[in-house]
């Protein structure tokens, strides 16, 4: 069997490549760099809860090491503070901010210990054509590279070549705001929280300005410039840095300046995520991030999508309506957050009139920037797939839990097979479906004792006949259910259904479903995974 290719060696591209290697499945990353990435103070990256733990998951060390987890959330507006959060906990998890040349150098290093994929430095896409066995790559560089793959994911970006190539449309919105971002090292009032200024009292505050921590007392700092026109300029942008550390600070602080920047978001939503045997994630589908949303962690929840999909296909073969389900879900998930997006923008970023005095107004707009930020709400908060291609036929014995068919499984502790403990999340994306009994007082029984007592022979059995590989797992409890549930999850941590008891052909075709049915056809992996680079051919 081909390895996958990946086109774009960002953090999306690197981060599928492990997910496929954490699958078994070997993957090409076509990197048109030199295979190091050169260290931008200015530009960093926040990771949600859920990301954050896919991340850590693929064995990105340094998300632990030199990422910061916030303590807390503070806004304000003019010279009122509206809200004070302590975060942590499932209501409220931790953000964790990270320099994006240390979330880049972590997974190089975990895919450095990957026996399963290839990283083609100064490997530049320029033309690819697709068969009904797999996509063929040319690549420009040093040499001429062609590379043949069972599938090919374009990772490569806003200006992406794959979707070029594939004639894919990528319509939306130009300019739809524009920031200034300085990082310095200074000591705020605020150690360890974030926080939201609107409408600060001074000079060059603006509309708005965000303080967000980093390790070892760094704060990146973005102010809300105008859509268009005011030209920053390096004085300007000192001018803001001082004014704002005073405000804040009841007079001018001390700080060291690191780095600064000028950015502008777009948004934007490719017609089209798979085309053939060829997809796009991350950039390269979708552009998001305005009023405080997280692009990247949307492209993180493609590839986690889109990941255990390619596994199935590339190790037994998959039906359409799997490798379809990637763009009616995550496109379907994108779109909606884009959607939000772009209405709240005329009620925050609107110019002046009834929207600062309406009572309640303030409030309002800290609510959805509070979500936006924190990764909540329809905003900010994970996706859920209700109208998924994948959801099993509604039957009398599905029975209802604290998540609802489609959503994220919340995290708990389970026994593993093996008889250890383990939490929920740490079983995820491994290629497996998930099957959680819940059934309390089993903590106090050795596993060997009650794998033979009660249901769980007639269940064990049950995952042994699934379609698709299982793994059953065992929790004292779960949010909303009651005992002997019965839950199936999907690899990346969805609810496919939950059941009242053991009900081996109820789960047996919810399983089914949930893989899309029988493959088209068989394809049985043929040889290892090993040898790599036989299948290329220089032709320089």
């Amino acid at each position: 069997m081909d390895p996958v290719i990946v086109v774009g060696a960002g953090p999306v591209g690197l981060a599928l490549s492990l997910a496929l290697a954490a699958q078994g499945v070997p993957s090409v990353v076509l990197d048109e760099g030199a295979g190091k990435d050169e260290p931008r103070p200015a530009r960093t990256v926040v990771l949600r809860a859920d990301t954050a733990a896919l991340l850590e998951r693929l064995g990105c060390a340094t998300i632990r090491d030199e990422g910061i987890r916030w303590t807390g959330w503070r806004s304000r507006r003019r010279k009122q503070e509206l809200r004070v959060l302590e975060l942590g906990g499932d209501e409220l998890p931790e953000s964790v901010h990270i320099p994006q040349h240390a979330l880049l150098r972590g997974l190089r290093d975990s895919i450095a210990e990957s026996g399963l994929i290839t990283v083609a430095t100064d490997s530049r896409l320029d033309s690819l054509e697709q068969d009904g066995t797999g996509v063929t790559a040319h690549a420009r560089g040093p040499g001429t590279t062609w590379w043949r793959g069972s599938y090919l994911v374009g990772c490569d970006g806003a200006r992406s070549t794959v979707r070029k190539l594939l004639g894919v449309r990528f319509p939306g919105r130009t300019s739809v705001e524009r920031h200034a971002v300085a990082v310095l090292r200074a000591e705020l009032p605020w150690p360890g929280e974030a926080v939201l200024h609107r409408l600060p009292p001074w000079r060059s505050g603006g509309e708005e300005v965000t303080a967000r921590p980093l390790p070892d007392g760094v704060w990146r700092l973005d102010w809300l410039l105008p859509a268009r026109g005011e030209l920053v300029t390096p004085e300007a942008l000192v001018s803001r840095v001082r004014d704002t550390l005073s405000g804040w600070c009841d007079g001018p602080p001390q700080y060291d300046l690191i780095d600064t920047g000028v950015y502008t978001l777009h948004h934007r939503l490719a017609r089209s995520w798979r085309v053939g045997r060829s997809f796009l994630a991350g950039d390269a589908a979708h552009l998001l991030g305005a009023v405080g949303t997280q692009g990247f962690d949307e492209g993180l929840r493609d590839i986690d999508n889109l990941a255990w999909k390619l596994a199935l296909a590339w190790h037994h073969g998959a039906s359409e309506t799997l490798l379809d389900s990637y763009q009616a879900e995550r496109r379907t998930a994108v779109a909606a957050r884009l959607r939000a997006a772009d209405q709240s923008l005329p009620i925050l970023r609107g110019s002046g009139g009834l929207r600062t005095y309406l009572p309640g107004a303030a409030r309002g707009h800290d609510v959805l920037l509070t979500d936006a930020h924190l990764g909540l709400g329809a905003l900010g908060a994970p996706p859920a797939y209700p109208n998924s291609p994948l959801a099993p036929a509604h039957t009398e014995a599905h029975t209802s839990v604290g998540t609802a068919f489609g959503a994220p499984v919340a995290d708990t502790r389970v026994t593993t097979p093996d008889g250890t403990t383990a939490w929920l999340r740490d079983r995820l994306g491994q290629g497996r479906m998930l099957v959680l009994l819940v059934a309390p007082g089993t903590g106090v029984w050795e596993r060997r004792h009650w794998m033979s007592a009660g249901v769980m022979p007639r269940l064990d059995s049950a995952v042994d006949e699934l379609p698709v590989r299982g793994e059953l797992l065992v929790a004292e409890s779960y949010p909303g259910a009651s005992a002997h549930t019965v839950l199936l999850v999907r690899p990346d941590g969805h609810l496919v259904a939950a059941f009242g008891g053991v009900r081996p052909d109820v789960l047996h075709a919810a399983a089914d479903a949930a893989r899309g049915g029988a493959p088209e056809r068989s394809r049985v992996r043929a040889g290892s995974a090993s040898g790599l680079g036989d299948r290329t051919a220089d032709v320089n």
